[in-house]
């Protein structure tokens, strides 16, 4: 058998021990070959894995299943992969996430207990290895403050998804108190902030709260069914970053000079984001959002290397405040 057979042949064995199997057709389109071939790859599945187990489905479709035991051992986790496990936790510890960052970390728990005894110690070394080589990838800077009480009530609410009860004090509060609210995602940005509908408004329209303001938090019994068709990624690139004003929504453009257009063709400002390169080098990148505040914050960096064309309120706001004197862009 060539090598290329074997990793086919393992790829296949990989794909076989889900719970349904894998039918002839699965293993054409997966491996892009005719139905001779598929049948000759499971053919030497079941006389390299003898305890290959072939049934037919409630749909009459014959499927091949491979005991997971039978396979762990060839696809036991690489140092990159473990790596980059590390990095993820890392990176949910930093954004202030630190219950999905305690669940990360008893993953990798688990992981190192199923890993072969004799691989272990190889991947530990090269993992730490990669991790050294990568430490520039942490992301210095203000990182949002977070209360594990707090986080855990607000992924138990979310879950459920239950009604949640906040004690909260927003901008205009003299002092915290309570709120319900019916939760529907997170923001992560500078500051975290919870995306929900406040029980108290009539309006229905959606809220922010700050996570790190929010005192207190409890999930209720309280079920609650979320909006049906509400897209909440859809929701969120309304904006540039996490604060939303209906009245600044519409259409961006901002035009990076020749100087900087090559730096800024590397960023992504805005996932709805097309950009146009003039004859004289200069970027122009056009998306539609609101939170012009977020805006400044960012457009601030760059100094006089960008013109707002539009919209005329935010160009006005950056207007006496381009500086021509920054020795490096963003």
């Amino acid at each position: 058998m060539s090598f290329s057979k074997a990793v086919d042949l393992l790829r296949l064995a990989r794909l076989a021990t889900s719970f349904n199997g894998i039918s002839l057709s699965e293993i054409e389109a997966e491996f892009g070959c005719v139905r001779r071939t598929a049948q000759r790859m499971t053919q030497a599945l079941e006389q390299v894995f003898p305890d290959t187990e072939d049934h037919v489905d409630g749909e009459g479709i014959k499927r091949w299943r491979v005991p997971r035991r039978r396979v762990g051992e060839f696809f036991a986790p690489q140092a990159d992969e473990v790596a980059a496990l590390e990095l993820a936790l890392s990176t949910l510890q930093r954004d202030g996430l630190g219950r999905e960052a305690g669940q990360l970390r008893s993953l990798r728990s688990k992981i190192d207990l199923l890993m072969p005894d004799r691989g272990r110690a190889r991947v530990e070394a090269d993992e730490e290895a990669l991790l050294e080589a990568m430490g520039h990838a942490a992301r210095p800077g203000p990182q949002p403050a977070s209360d594990p009480q707090v986080d855990a009530a607000i992924a138990d609410a979310l879950k459920g998804p239950f009604v949640l009860k906040i004690r909260y004090r927003g901008r205009r509060d003299e002092t915290a108190r309570d709120r319900w609210i019916e939760p529907y995602g997170l923001l992560l940005g500078a500051r975290r902030y919870l995306v929900g509908r406040d029980r108290d408004r009539t309006d229905g329209h959606m809220r922010h709260f700050r996570v790190e303001d929010i005192e207190q938090a409890e999930a209720t019994a309280d079920w609650f069914a979320r909006e049906d068709g509400f897209d909440f990624d859809a929701y969120a690139n309304r904006a540039f970053g996490v604060f939303q004003d209906e009245r600044e929504f519409g259409e961006v453009v901002w035009k990076f000079s020749p100087d900087a257009a090559p730096h800024a063709a590397r960023y992504r400002f805005h996932p709805g984001q097309t950009s146009q390169t003039g004859e004289d080098g200069a970027l122009t990148v056009r998306f539609e959002a609101c939170g012009w505040l977020e805006m400044c914050w960012h457009l601030y960096a760059w100094g006089d290397q960008v013109e707002v064309l539009a919209p005329p309120e935010l160009a006005e706001m950056v207007r006496d405040h381009r500086r021509s004197d920054f020795p490096g862009l963003p």
